[in-house]
């Protein structure tokens, strides 16, 4: 990965995720929204962090172009969260997708980092649309989605999980 898959906005560095981010993930992945929200993945120690990133991101990324992003802050490189866009094997539409530590939260961040994300995907990736999951009551994730434009397209469900998700969907038209 290079610099070239690293972007900038005001307040934000993002870039895609390495095994070097293993103990981050690990943090992130183990933060009780996370679990709560996104679903428990097992992940328990550096080196199940690690293989995650090479079993889940980095294959997408070499296979796409992108994946999940670390999101930093430019004035001190703290890593806040990540954000990215995933790769479905059976949907039509990639979808977008963000979790932040929770200190990090209610700052404009994730909103500032999506908004970046999905310009990128039309621009420099092709897409001409994208989905967003969450769970009905994940209020502040449907806010998000519907901030960002996604409007509720009905309910769906994503791979390896009987969740019933609320699916919103927006076409990219900057």
């Amino acid at each position: 990965m290079t610099s070239e898959n690293s972007f900038y906005t005001q307040r934000l560095h993002i870039r895609p995720v390495t095994t070097e981010d293993a103990p981050f993930i690990l943090e992130l992945m183990n933060t009780p929204k996370w679990i709560q929200f996104i679903g428990d993945r097992k992940v328990r120690t550096i080196e199940e962090a690690e293989n995650y990133i090479i079993e889940k991101v980095l294959v997408q990324f070499n296979k796409h172009s992108y994946s999940n992003n670390v999101i930093l802050r430019k004035d001190d490189n703290v890593k806040l969260g990540t954000c990215g866009i995933y790769h479905r094997e059976d949907r039509e539409d990639p979808d977008i997708g963000f979790a932040f530590l929770p200190q990090y939260e209610g700052k404009g961040y994730a909103y500032e980092a999506a908004n970046k994300l999905m310009h990128v995907a039309q621009q420099n990736y092709g897409l001409t649309e994208l989905s967003g999951y969450t769970l009905e009551e994940n209020a502040a994730s449907r806010k998000l989605l519907e901030r960002l434009g996604f409007s509720l397209k009905g309910l769906g469900n994503l791979p390896n999980s009987d969740d019933e998700l609320l699916h919103y969907h927006r076409v990219l038209d900057f």
